[in-house]
This record gives C-alpha cells, sequence and structure tokens, in this order.
C-alpha cells in the first residue's frame, strides 16, 4: 500500500502523485458509497493486477466546496488592475470567502505594467491599508522574475482565485512554460474573460502545489453561514471582544471597538463597508461584469 496526493480528477479516473510516482486510479466501490475523494486529498492506494485501487481518504485539513479542493494552505487571491480593472469591493469579497474557508488570503496583483503613474498610486493606497492590517500583497506582470511569488508558493498547497480574466492560467503558463494552459483573449464586448479552466488541477510550481481554478463574475453569501464573519477576518481580530456588547455585530451597536478602528484609520473603510454590506443583507449577490 502506498500513499499520494490527488493532483486532477477527470470522471472516474484520479492522478495521483508521490516522489516515486504518477499513477491513475479509480476508488474501490466501498468507498464510491460513502467519502469521495477531491483534489489534494492524501490517499491510501495499491495495485490489483493491472490497475489502481484508491483505499482510503487521509483526514484533511480543511475542505472547500468551490472548487472541490483539500489540504488547502493559502488562497492566492488574483486580482487584476486591468482588463478587467481592478476592484476593491470585489477584493474584499474574495478575503471574506477565504476567510470562511479557514484559509490564508495572499493578494496576487497581476498586470501591473498595463497601469499609468496615478492609477498605480491609487491601486496602492488601498492595498497598503491591507497590507497594515496583515494581508501580504505580490505583484506580477510580464518580465517580473516573479521571486517572490515563487517563494510565497514555496512547500505550499495554493489555490488560484479570482475574477475571469483576471489572467490565473497566463500567470501559471509564465511561472512554468510547460504547463501550456489554455487562455483566452478578454472578451472587448463583454469587458470580462472567458472561463478558461475546465476542472480543477494542481500543479507542481516553485517547490509547492498551485490549483487553477475556473474564474467567476459573481458572489454569492446568500448559502454561506456568515454569523461568525467578523471573527474571520484578519483586521478585524485585533479588536474582537473589546466592544460593550459581547455579541456586537459592528453594525449599528454603540462603543463597538471595530467601528471605532476604522475611524482612526486603523482598518480599512471599503473592507468594513462591504463587511456591513454583507452582514446586513442589503446586497446578498454582486455581480462584476
Amino acid at each position: 500500500m502506498k500513499t499520494g496526493t490527488i493532483t486532477k480528477i477527470i470522471s472516474n479516473h484520479y492522478t495521483i502523485e508521490n516522489e516515486e510516482e504518477t499513477i491513475v486510479a479509480i476508488p474501490r466501490g466501498k468507498m464510491r458509497k460513502g467519502a469521495i475523494p477531491v483534489v489534494g486529498d492524501r490517499v491510501k492506494y495499491e495495485k490489483v493486477q493491472d490497475s489502481y485501487r484508491i483505499l482510503e481518504i487521509l483526514p484533511r485539513k480543511n475542505r472547500l466546496l468551490r472548487p472541490a479542493i483539500a489540504n488547502v494552505d493559502q488562497a492566492l487571491i488574483v486580482t487584476s488592475c486591468k482588463d478587467p480593472d481592478f476592484s476593491i469591493h470585489l477584493l474584499d469579497r474574495l478575503i471574506f470567502l477565504v476567510s470562511l474557508a479557514d484559509t490564508e488570503s495572499i493578494i496576487c496583483l497581476t498586470k501591473w505594467d498595463l497601469v499609468n503613474e496615478e492609477e498605480r498610486k491609487e491601486i496602492d493606497k488601498q492595498l497598503q491599508a491591507l497590507e497594515r492590517c496583515g494581508y501580504r500583497v505580490v505583484k506580477t506582470y510580464p518580465g517580473s522574475d516573479d521571486k517572490e511569488l515563487k517563494d510565497v508558493l514555496a512547500n505550499k498547497e495554493s489555490v488560484l482565485c479570482g475574477q475571469s480574466g483576471a489572467g490565473k492560467s497566463s500567470l501559471l503558463n509564465r511561472l512554468d512554460p510547460t504547463f501550456q494552459l489554455q487562455t483566452q483573449e478578454i472578451s472587448k464586448a463583454l469587458g470580462r474573460g472567458k472561463h478558461t479552466t475546465r476542472f480543477c488541477q494542481l500543479h507542481k510550481v516553485g517547490g509547492g502545489w498551485v490549483a487553477d481554478t475556473p474564474g467567476f463574475s459573481s458572489l454569492d453569501f446568500t448559502q454561506m453561514d456568515i454569523s461568525s464573519l467578523d471573527k474571520k477576518i484578519k483586521a478585524f481580530q485585533p479588536y474582537l471582544g473589546q466592544c460593550r456588547f459581547s455579541d456586537c455585530a459592528h453594525v449599528n451597536e454603540p462603543d463597538c471597538a471595530i467601528k471605532k478602528a476604522v475611524e482612526e484609520g486603523k482598518i480599512p473603510q471599503t473592507l468594513y463597508e462591504d463587511y456591513v454590506t454583507i452582514r446586513i443583507g442589503t446586497s446578498r449577490k454582486d455581480n462584476y461584469k
């Protein structure tokens, strides 16, 4: 019996890799009735006659539902400066989604070379506010050495998420040209990218594993439990437990430590406003076309 990591799933065929080999296996019949393996799972497998069988899924650190992937260390939130234009509100909401999955957020800014000096200053101002709250930001563009990004990826299992057209597949192609992932030009008519990734797959990058996933243009919080969102947001965590009320929602309550931190510039105003929008449900579903 051997152990490996599932790096790709197509239909009922699971690609498993370890230091010794790469094989394709199928789950044994009893397993198909219970737990279903996903990309990122550590599994035990063995060869039975001329084929391989997955025997057991090892305990998971975490599991994301969309995309279906397990044991993620961090999420690279790939955010474009141009085509599609940078949106701090979309970035905030992606941070919230990643936080709700108990996963570390790394902000990866793409197409930095496509914006002028004035646009860079405005984007930098918003990103620096997030950096002061503990979020890491890396910038990448064609021609950059991407050393900082490779350091972030080393020895980690990372998932790439972000709006369609933000440059996720192009980024992986640049880090390792052998990927030869399919990319497409931004649709000029729609002002957004077309989905080019058809399934979730782990790729070996810089000593770590990176999952490229389909992008999206809609964020829906209506099916998610957001009651603990304030406790998941890194920017809020230094001020939790300091409000007058122990069950403070940080919206309309008096003597709220979170609101005070926003007023003092310790928490970005836009991050707080997006939190309130989601918390009170005035716009539970937002589209970014």
